[in-house]
């Protein structure tokens, strides 16, 4: 019986998204998946009486973070140029 390689021994397993892939997939999140999570949150408010002004502010503002610790991966480095794309104007073109 052959042991199991592990993920370090196939690079195609290691690799997650793409770039673009993540790019897209954030942009779906932030235009479909974030106006549905508000939704989500207020509705859950609403279900109990309404509490002091200060309490309904840290509700919201947990929730607020909340949304986006599971999916700081998605988000890290989204703005930044693709790198795996060429620097644009080649070798040498920093400017005299």
């Amino acid at each position: 019986m052959s042991p199991t390689p592990s993920p370090t021994d196939r690079p195609h397993l290691r690799r997650g998204l793409g770039w673009k892939a993540r790019r897209r997939l954030a942009l779906a999140v932030l235009l479909v998946g974030l106006p549905a999570y508000i939704v989500a949150a207020v509705s859950l408010v609403g279900w109990f009486d309404r509490p002091a002004i200060w309490l309904e502010l840290l509700v919201y503002l947990g929730l607020g973070v909340l949304w986006m610790l599971p999916l700081r991966w998605l988000f890290l480095g989204v703005g930044q140029p693709d790198p795996g794309a060429a620097a644009p104007g080649g070798e040498g073109s920093r400017g005299a």
